[in-house]
């Protein structure tokens, strides 16, 4: 964050020194909502919240080397007091960002993917520049704040991930930190509950593509036609990026291997080697190997997006390529592949769930454990939330495919999940091939007196089912 004096900050919120406060004292850290983190010269932001009220942690921020406070009521520690702090850390935002001219603010969204992609896309842009991106998923209005001010006069790349709950929430965010590259992958049945139809979220998600200024660049899945169809709604320049032969940024060839890590050749197309914001020598390399690290084939489409946005931006098609090469999973419950000293492969993909990434999920399971001689294939399936009225025919459909890709074990976790073991039967399934259990610490026991040395695990479902339980009992368990 640049430096700046609890007067200075008092006067861009529009907010007043807390009593005994010296106007003088430097902000010179990110701001940060856990009190238990460290952050010398940091500003902590107290919410009053439903578990917790900030300002009962206040003292603690400070004495732990925090500079300051940002809140709604005085709590006996140097800060500045507001109304309401998460429009303050918003126009915080924003004016920090005005004082960051040299930074490329690159904004993306979409269904599913979207952590997964700017972990990957943060990496790749490091290669390039310094780049701040965001941790985790914190893309609402609380998180984003907080990611743009980690950045500084050296930051060249703000990557910043953008959800949404219903219309206007992506608009508002681009308020607060406009975008000049605006990515959208995909456009699937993830909150289809809260936004009513597939094409209510594209009109959601879509805002980010309008936000963007004449000078902007639009990248767009070419792949999905919600997406494809968002061209019309910015003044920007457009990329697209897939498997589909109109792709300017494609994958041909695409293959995995027996961990199931794919790969595919990078390839831009002929016309787009005098991209504007390219380097000279693009023309002369127009394609590239790629072998990523990251499990399921999934994420080739989230490699053409990092190529697009990074094509963009004046890399080089061997930069980039390189890259995605080098980049790897960081954020956790996603994809995560440890194998325990036994053998037993377990797969922590369950921060989050909608068919489309279960079904990626599925098969990327079935890839491990065929590449494995004598490994038996365990999905460990939850509830899939926000579907609405497609719910029972979402999680019918899980269960049908799991039979279809001769899943060897499927264990649905809840009385929600009671559809996937349902379509399981309608499909065929019989017998001990699938199993529903009432809750975690039964998969546990199963698991536990069921699992063989070289079997694969997967575990999947959506934040609320809390499966991700499962997951970390798999993997302490003494081996």
């Amino acid at each position: 964050m640049i430096a700046l004096t609890l007067g200075e900050l008092a006067r861009i919120v529009d907010g007043e020194l807390a009593p005994g406060t010296d106007p003088a004292i430097t902000v010179t850290g990110p701001a940060f909502l856990d009190s238990r983190e460290i952050v010398p010269g940091g500003l902590f932001a107290a919410f009053d919240g439903e578990q917790a009220d900030g300002h009962d942690y206040a003292s603690s921020a400070i004495e732990a080397g925090a500079a300051a406070m940002l809140g709604s009521r005085d709590a006996g520690v140097p800060g500045v007091l507001v109304p309401d702090v998460e429009a303050a850390l918003g126009r915080l935002a924003r004016e920090v960002l005005l004082r960051l001219t040299g930074t490329t603010v690159i904004a993306l969204t979409g269904s599913s993917g979207k952590t997964s992609t700017k972990d990957m896309l943060g990496q790749v842009l490091s290669g390039h520049g310094p780049t701040v991106f965001t941790e985790g998923s914190f893309n609402n209005e609380k998180g984003l704040p907080l990611t743009v001010l980690r950045a500084d006069q050296d930051t060249k790349f703000l990557v910043l991930e953008m959800g949404a709950r219903g219309i206007g929430h992506i608009k508002y965010l681009c308020e607060l930190a406009p975008p000049r590259v605006g990515l959208v992958l995909n456009i699937g049945s993830a909150h289809a509950g809260e936004f009513g139809s597939k094409e209510q979220t594209a009109l959601a998600k879509g805002e980010l593509i309008e936000a963007l200024p004449p000078e902007g660049l639009a990248v767009l899945n070419a792949d999905d036609p919600y997406v494809a169809e968002m061209e019309v709604r910015t003044v920007a320049e457009t990329i697209t990026f897939g498997e589909h032969p109109s792709a300017r940024v494609r994958a041909e060839d695409v293959e995995l291997d027996q961990n199931g890590c794919p790969s595919f050749t990078l390839v831009l197309s002929a016309a787009d080697a005098s991209l504007s914001r390219a380097e000279p020598d693009l023309a002369d390399a127009a394609s590239a190997r790629v072998a990523l690290q990251v499990v399921g084939e999934h994420h080739v489409s989230n490699a053409l997006a990092v190529a697009a946005v990074c094509l963009g931006v004046g890399m080089s098609v061997p930069e980039v390529a390189a890259g995605l090469a080098a980049a790897r999973a960081l954020s956790g419950g996603r994809m995560a592949v440890t194998a325990r000293p036994d053998g037993v492969v377990v797969i922590d993909d369950a921060y989050n769930a909608n068919p489309e990434s279960v079904r990626a999920g599925l098969k990327a399971l079935v890839t491990l454990a065929r590449s494995r001689p004598g490994a038996r294939s365990w999905a460990v399936l939850g509830h899939m939330a926000e579907l609405g009225d497609r719910s029972v025919e979402e999680h019918d459909a899980i269960g049908r495919l799991a039979v279809r890709l001769r899943i060897d074990r499927l264990v649905a976790v809840g009385a929600e999940a009671a559809m996937i073991h349902a379509g399981a039967g309608h499909e065929g399934s019989g017998g001990q091939e699938t199993t529903l259990v009432a809750d975690s610490d039964e998969a546990i026991a199963l698991l536990r007196e069921q699992l063989r040395p070289g079997d694969v695990v997967l575990v999947k479902a959506s934040h609320s089912v809390g499966l991700r339980r499962v997951a970390r009992a798999l993997l302490e368990d003494p081996q």
